[in-house]
């Protein structure tokens, strides 16, 4: 029982440094804008290419935005 333990924490582990890595705001981005996706899919049954186009653009924000935060950030010099 104490392997399965190990087993399933170092799984736990593995993906939140995989999905998180060293900017938890980028995953959050990618996850809003999934949730969105998936809701414009299942609620308003939207689909095609202009959908596609519209969360790809979102997620290139989403990076932006992430990155805007942290050049933001380090150009304030150390606290």
């Amino acid at each position: 029982m104490e392997q399965l333990g190990r087993f399933v924490r170092g799984f736990g582990r593995f993906w939140y440094d995989f999905i998180v890595g060293d900017d938890p705001k980028i995953a959050v981005g990618v996850a809003v804008v999934l949730v969105l996706g998936a809701t414009l899919v299942g609620v308003a049954g939207a689909t095609g290419p202009v959908l596609v186009a519209g969360l790809a653009v979102l997620l290139i924000l989403a990076f932006t935005l992430a990155m805007a935060v942290d050049v933001s950030g380090s150009r304030r010099g150390p606290s």
